[in-house]
């Protein structure tokens, strides 16, 4: 069990220190070898617990990813905050918001990326949809909502909103709210809530987002 324990603090620390390296320098400028300099390991033992660069990114990926979600589901559990704005909150509380975060996100942009930027999308759908649906649900129960299909309205909202508002995409002012005006107008129908219900909250989202 020692081994064992020894072996998940290592990889961690490899972790933590490959994070500030990205961060600091870029995933491009950041080699494994600063990262061995800065720990004081041999090779032998990064490549025991990571074969490459890359499959240090999707280690960190997957643990930023995780940090994220607990986030938004920690969000949705507000109980004195009405059901609309714990869907803004969790929703809200999947934008990264420190610099290695930026940095991940900038690299899984990258055209050679894509199945990261792929892997990253999932990840983050497979985990906020249920946190989302029970707050849908919640909301039908309230008569704020009125579906008979609330994952699949969630599927379709986050699938929707990934692919609209991707971070890679420069757009105008004028181009951003006839998105946001849109993505509302359609927002609501999904989950048949009455015309402006969240029009507010969510384009506060979206904007403050950006």
């Amino acid at each position: 069990m020692r081994v064992v324990k020894e072996a998940e603090e290592r990889r961690n620390e490899i972790l933590d220190v490959a994070e500030e390296l990205f961060a600091a320098k870029g995933y491009d400028n950041a080699s494994t070898n600063d990262i061995l300099e800065r720990i004081g390991i041999a090779r032998g033992t990064l490549y025991y617990h990571f074969k490459s660069k890359e499959e240090i990114l999707d280690a960190i990926i997957a643990r930023m990813t995780d940090r994220l979600l607990a986030r938004a589901l920690e969000a949705s559990q507000q109980k004195d905050r009405s059901v609309i704005e714990r869907i803004v909150l969790a929703v809200q509380a999947l934008n990264v918001d420190s610099k290695l975060g930026v940095e991940v996100v900038r690299q899984a942009h990258k055209p050679q990326n894509a199945l990261m930027h792929q892997k990253m999308q999932e990840r983050l759908l497979a985990g906020i949809n249920p946190i989302i649906t029970l707050l849908i649900e919640e909301g039908i129960e309230q008569g704020l909502f009125s579906t008979d299909y609330p994952a699949e309205a969630v599927e379709m909202f986050m699938l929707y909103s990934n692919v609209t508002f991707d971070g890679d995409k420069e757009q105008s002012p004028q181009q951003m709210r006839q998105k946001v005006m849109g993505f509302v107008y359609n927002l609501e129908r999904l989950v048949g809530a009455k015309q402006g219900t969240l029009s507010d909250a969510i384009s506060s989202l979206i904007v403050g987002s950006r």
